[in-house]
């Protein structure tokens, strides 16, 4: 049998962007390393960081941990790392300005709604990651080793990089050139974090095309500690809801782990068509020969595929028929909403102030033009006047408010 390796497996070559390095001057290539790893009945250690400065998890970032699960996958060692200690410096990455830092209160809060969200407590079926199988996960906090760490190893980390080095990542660089301030502490967070594949002893580390400066940090490092540099692997930055720009929570382009199915397939089937390729690449386990040719069907299984890996394909299908249901006009509905309690509306309540304070819309004035441009259903009943009074809760507790093309709340006392 020949000990030549293999090229690289489907579920790990399946949407990156880059591997790095290729080959060229190290010892083994990726491919080579996994073959090396098989034969001998090792795994490799693949290292993922979370920044948890805030506190949701988008199916942005979740194209990660779904390559991270590939690699649990196939045998291999997930090493999540928290980034408790650095969270309190907060990546410059793509930021104009200097961090706001973070209190060790409000980190580890995130850090354990972030844990929830990945399936912490879950069966393996249901979560994002494999917490269950013994050897597939480690969750380990940077705090470990970082908030030890003497001056004499900060000065030795400190030397193993020039000034022209972090100027040349780029967003250090454009802030340098624009005269905007840039605080010394904000180059200490990629030798940090570049420090932590030290420390867990990383063979591959896993992050967004943003992150390449970082990795590479990481793989000098650790040289200098002798130890084999890691390899790094990039995925894309996904496109939002608009088509546009990066999915981002303060663009209000998004689509969370934690949201319902019927929100979720809703959004999701009004993607861009251009995007929609994309999507089922990174967020699912479809391929692309297995899409309708027609670009609404194909809106439509995507939206499916991706629901359904997050809640079941049960729950996305009654999603999809919910969603149908709705766009036809029909209230009754089969999925899971989430719920919104009435209990700070005061009634007798107008429709354009029970939609302004259950908090989905703006101000009362949004809720108005909402309202009459027909973007307000109730249970599938378009309300088409702002001053249509309900004279108490009973009579919609269990009715599903419906504010635009994406928004769903099951009503509640």
């Amino acid at each position: 049998m020949s000990d030549k390796p293999s090229p690289l497996p489907d579920w790990l070559q399946r949407g990156i962007v880059e591997l790095f390095p290729s080959g060229d001057g190290d010892a083994l290539t990726l491919d080579a390393r996994l073959h090396a790893a098989e034969r001998k009945g090792k795994t490799l250690r693949v290292k993922l960081g979370i920044d948890p400065t805030g506190s949701d998890i988008h199916l942005g970032h979740s194209i990660l941990f779904r390559k991270l699960r590939a690699f649990q996958d196939a045998g291999h060692t997930a090493v999540v790392i928290i980034g408790d200690f650095t969270a309190r410096i907060g990546d410059p990455t793509g930021k104009n300005t200097t961090r706001e830092q973070l209190s060790e209160e409000e980190v580890e809060a995130n850090a354990n709604t972030y844990l929830a969200q990945l399936g912490q407590g879950e069966s393996p079926q249901n979560a994002l990651l494999d917490f269950k199988t013994p050897g597939r996960l480690e969750v380990r906090r940077n705090s470990e080793w970082l908030a030890g760490m003497d001056l004499d190893k900060v000065i030795e980390l400190l030397g193993t990089t020039t000034v022209g080095q972090m100027l040349a990542k780029e967003d250090f660089g454009n802030r340098y050139k624009a005269g905007m301030p840039i605080s010394i502490h904000e180059f200490l967070y990629p030798l940090l974090q570049g420090y932590d594949s030290v420390a867990v002893k990383a063979d591959v580390e896993l992050g967004g095309t943003d992150q390449k400066f970082n990795i590479a940090i990481g793989r000098d490092l650790q040289r200098h500690f002798n130890q084999t540099p890691q390899f790094g692997l990039l995925m894309p930055i996904l496109v939002g809801l608009d088509g546009v720009q990066k999915m981002s929570k303060s663009i209000g382009n998004t689509v969370g782990l934690a949201e319902d199915p019927l929100s979720m397939y809703s959004k999701l089937e009004k993607l861009p068509d251009e995007h929609v390729d994309s999507y089922v690449t990174l967020l699912s386990d479809l391929e692309l020969d297995q899409l309708p040719l027609k670009s609404r069907e194909r809106q439509k299984a995507m939206a499916l595929a991706i629901t359904a890996s997050r809640h079941g394909l049960p729950l996305a299908k009654s999603a999809q028929k919910d969603a149908e249901q709705l766009v036809a006009g029909v209230g009754d509905l089969e999925a899971d909403v989430l719920e919104t309690s009435m209990a700070e509306v005061n009634f007798p309540a107008k429709a354009f102030y029970l939609v302004s304070k259950l908090g989905l819309c703006s101000s009362s004035s949004e809720a108005r033009r909402q309202i009459l441009g027909g973007g307000v259903r109730l249970d599938g009943d378009k309300i088409t006047d702002p001053n249509l009074e309900f004279a108490d809760d009973n009579i919609l507790v269990g009715k599903v408010l419906q504010i635009g093309k994406k928004t769903f709340r099951r009503l509640t006392n």
